[in-house]
């Protein structure tokens, strides 16, 4: 049986959201197991109004947790003021054998700053990046980071495409990931010297499929498995993609054309849904620790929580540990822009 301990105080639309997601997910996986972390009598009254079998009610547990962290709160602080917190409780469940792994729609800053006291960042890694996966017309890009680290050294982004490289190979069945950079222009000259710098990295590193500088107008048409950019601008571009579906579906219907659009654009739009991916991945850490949207929907969280399983059942962790290990030596290295 596999466990993934749940935050159901975080989010928008906590507890229902979360709890509404977490039976969905052990109805459609029977080797599957949810720790509901949370109020208990809050937790106890979402589950009795829904209509879960008794064979998967068996397989959520409600586990106390009387500390919440609001996302206003300094991420850091508020892990070490709130250890009974549904995100530090989760996060030493993990870490301490109890869970396999953990899930939140809570705030991203205090599910990092706990992944990182609790879970500890792998070796070679110095900072952890969010990933998060972008609809293309070919097949989905991983982004990397889309919210972490916001000044990130030229190593970071050197690192960043070793995690993606793994993510890509055991998440998306990529053969030999296509590594981009995301820039301003495709010469190996453009950019900042932080991102040049980058770009010499990459291309110097010979167990990186590197195919350049990326653009934003290349993005969507699929020019790489894996873009590596810094936090700033990843989450700048994840905001823009997650509002794209919700601006053409409230256009539509001020325009009364929402019955009478194609079925191919509610396919596209169904494809920019954050709910159809669940939620986004910390890599770095010695955990699965998966970040969620805080609207998140129960569908979404039911997502995640298939996420977080399939990570498991993958030896992600494990793999991404090896990568990093091998690619210590070259990620230090900081060449003089050529």
């Amino acid at each position: 049986m596999l466990t993934v301990a749940l935050d159901v105080t975080g989010g928008d639309r906590a507890p229902r959201a979360p709890v509404q997601g977490a039976a969905s997910a052990v109805g459609a996986d029977e080797d599957l197991e949810v720790l509901l972390i949370g109020e208990p009598s809050r937790v106890r009254d979402v589950l009795a109004s829904l209509d879960a079998t008794s064979r998967a009610r068996e397989r959520l547990e409600v586990v106390e947790a009387r500390d919440r962290i609001d996302p206003e709160e300094p991420p850091a602080m508020a892990v070490r003021r709130k250890p009974d917190s549904a995100i530090v409780k989760g996060l030493r469940m993990v870490a301490g054998g109890e869970a396999d792994a953990f899930v939140s729609a809570g705030s991203t800053g205090a599910v990092m700053a706990g992944s990182l006291l609790e879970l500890e960042a792998l070796p070679g890694v110095d900072r952890p990046a969010i990933g998060a996966v972008f609809p293309t017309v070919d097949t989905p890009t991983l982004v990397l980071d889309v919210g972490a680290n916001v000044n990130c050294r030229p190593r970071h982004l050197h690192q960043f495409a070793h995690l993606g490289l793994i993510y890509a190979r055991e998440m998306l069945d990529r053969t030999s990931p296509r590594i981009g950079l995301l820039n301003v222009g495709e010469e190996a000259k453009k950019g900042d010297e932080v991102v040049a710098a980058a770009h010499d990295l990459l291309s110097d590193d010979g167990a990186l499929n590197f195919v350049g500088n990326v653009e934003g107008n290349q993005i969507i048409s699929g020019s790489c498995d894996v873009l590596v950019c810094d936090g700033f601008v990843g989450n700048a571009l994840l905001k823009f993609f997650e509002s794209m579906a919700e601006f053409v579906v409230g256009w539509l219907d001020s325009h009364g054309g929402g019955d009478d659009a194609p079925s191919g654009l509610w396919e596209l739009l169904s494809v920019l849904d954050y709910a159809e991916y669940g939620g986004a991945p910390l890599l770095g850490v010695n955990g699965v620790s998966i970040v969620c949207h805080g609207s998140s929907s129960p569908r979404a969280i039911e997502n995640a929580l298939g996420f977080a399983a399939r990570s498991v059942r993958s030896g992600m962790v494990e793999h991404l540990a090896r990568e990093m290990e091998r690619a210590a030596p070259t990620a230090d290295e900081e060449p003089a822009h050529r």
